[in-house]
């Protein structure tokens, strides 16, 4: 399934993984501290490490936003399934319970 996202979803991605580059660049260039930058720009630690791990492993690809859906959605089975009762059939069996 691809998707396909606007121009400005994009700019926006770019721009929030430009913000994570410059952290990252922060730390190298300028302040040499981990905590110290992530106190100036309010982020955790353990959030500049997973960029930091993301951007040695994927470079700037890495550092764009992820989707947090599931990889994998049980219930959706239910909604591919065709559906073989109609309404009517339905309460027929349900009135002779």
């Amino acid at each position: 399934m691809t998707t396909t996202i606007s121009a400005s979803a994009e700019r926006e991605l770019e721009r929030r993984a430009k913000h994570k580059l410059a952290v990252l660049r922060h730390v190298e260039e300028v302040s040499g501290s981990v905590a110290a930058t992530c106190r100036y720009y309010g982020i955790s630690r353990q959030a500049y490490y997973k960029w930091l791990k993301r951007y040695e492993s994927e470079g700037f690809e890495g550092l764009k936003d992820r989707s947090s859906a599931p990889h994998h959605s049980p219930t959706a089975m239910w909604a591919a399934l065709p559906v073989t009762w109609a309404p009517s059939r339905i309460l027929t069996w349900r009135a002779s319970r």
